[in-house]
């Protein structure tokens, strides 16, 4: 990405987190995973990062 690019992306990024709480959890776990495409050894430090942030998105166990 240009520098252009990564800037909007940071300014989208960061609105994100800002609302994550309010976003529908298959909408949260599309962008999770989305955002960790082949970085596993972050996605620890992303998910404590969201949950510290917003406690409301320790949803329970989906079924099945």
């Amino acid at each position: 990405m240009n520098d252009g690019i990564d800037h909007l992306a940071g300014l989208l990024g960061r609105a994100a987190m800002e609302v994550w709480g309010d976003m529908p959890r298959d909408i949260q776990e599309a962008l999770f995973e989305t955002a960790m495409k082949g970085r596993a050894t972050e996605r620890e430090e992303l998910a404590r990062l969201l949950h510290e942030r917003h406690p409301r998105t320790l949803h329970p166990a989906r079924p099945g």
